[in-house]
């Protein structure tokens, strides 16, 4: 490194990672101290701790009354795969990718169940264009693309007469945009992205419309007992009432607990998103006058206000090959990771190089402007370091 002056201001907190995500403001060990370690999680108190955030969820994301909600196993993963090997089949599918997990939804249906399926993709950076796709086929998208930054602005592409069920990735948008679910017929997500619970767990909610899927028609592939959410037709109503399909860490069950009621504090839903709103507000106008860096997502209305990916446009890296990019990408990571300032602020793996700045609703938006300078600095050093070496 050079001696290219250092910021005066550092991040209160570094940690920007996309998943799993900062804690919330003051949390703490002891915020866990009503845990019941040791306990059943199907003894009265642990069936009341899973009912208690399964209601909280209710309430803070505004889930209609007849949606169901459960908790289960293998994080938003495990949620969506339940979804697909239990509802997929009974008519073509339409699947919609424009990122990584999008395109692994795609592998599942295409290469593993075998399905009747049509595939809609877009680069990443860019969104497919919804008006070809039929929802009176099923449809299986992510509603906010964690690994590219792009996001649907809204459910209006949606027809609220589908024949179709749509089966939504949000993990990346849960607690942090406005999902309509009277356009969604199942939604997944893991707690640990805008609420920063810890992982391992997810979240499935299911429409009257997908239960009367699952109760009327059976799928002509075995289950696994973990992806089984009927018995004799009927759905297992225990699972959406706290009644898990496997043992829970009643550890991170708690955590969520106390991330839910944090989110009840400041004012639920509408205080999330606008502390994401804000949050992607001081990335996107420092993205503005800066130069060397770029938003990934090419729209401004489909840009994600969680996962703020970037690229690197100043033209002496761009004239690099893509190897060399994305080593000078790393660069920029390393060095912030060894000041101490950012932490795991990479592209992800299968994404173009460059940056992902987490920016949902446990961020603090004083940290974020603090960041900015320490992105300039880095930057600034590695160009500094590629002139040199040339």
């Amino acid at each position: 490194m050079t001696d290219i002056t250092k910021p005066d201001t550092r991040p209160a907190t570094p940690n920007f990672s996309s998943g799993p995500c900062a804690k919330r403001p003051g949390w703490s060990l002891e915020a866990l101290a009503d845990a019941p370690l040791g306990r059943s999680h199907r003894a009265k108190i642990g069936k009341t701790k899973l009912k208690d955030a399964i209601d909280l969820t209710r309430e803070i994301l505004q889930v209609p009354a007849d949606y169901r909600i459960g908790i289960v196993p293998a994080s938003d993963t495990g949620a969506v795969e339940m979804a697909l090997w239990s509802l997929l089949g009974e008519r073509g599918v339409d699947m919609v990718a424009w990122e990584s997990f999008g395109a692994g939804w795609v592998t599942d249906v295409v290469k593993q169940l075998k399905l009747d399926a049509r595939i809609f993709e877009a680069p990443y950076g860019e969104i497919v264009d919804f008006a070809k796709v039929d929802f009176d086929r099923d449809v299986v998208f992510t509603w906010n693309g964690t690994t590219s930054g792009v996001r649907v602005p809204n459910g209006d592409f949606i027809p609220a007469d589908r024949k179709g069920l749509t089966i939504c990735d949000a993990t990346s948008a849960a607690f942090a945009q406005r999902l309509d679910f009277s356009k969604l017929d199942v939604v997944t997500f893991s707690w640990q992205k805008v609420l920063g619970g810890e992982g391992a767990h997810g979240v499935l909610i299911l429409s009257p419309r997908a239960v009367k899927r699952l109760e009327s028609y059976k799928p002509a592939w075995p289950l696994p007992k973990i992806f089984r959410m009927t018995k004799g037709g009927k759905l297992i109503e225990g699972i959406f009432a706290g009644e898990t399909i496997n043992t829970p860490s009643m550890l991170c069950v708690e955590d969520y607990l106390d991330a839910l009621n944090w989110a009840k504090s400041i004012g639920g839903l509408d205080a999330l998103i606008g502390r994401a709103d804000r949050n992607f507000a001081v990335l996107d106008a420092w993205v503005e006058k800066t130069p060397w860096v770029a938003n990934l997502a090419v729209d401004p209305a489909t840009r994600s206000n969680t996962s703020v990916c970037l690229t690197i446009v100043d033209p002496d890296v761009t004239a690099l090959d893509a190897d060399a990019q994305a080593a000078f990408a790393k660069g920029i990571v390393s060095a912030l990771d060894k000041e101490g300032v950012a932490y795991d602020i990479g592209a992800y793996r299968d994404a173009p190089s460059g940056l992902r700045i987490w920016a949902g609703a446990t961020i603090e938006t004083s940290d974020l402007e603090a960041l900015t300078g320490w992105l300039d600095w880095a930057f600034a050093n590695q160009k500094a370091a590629l002139k040199k070496a040339a």
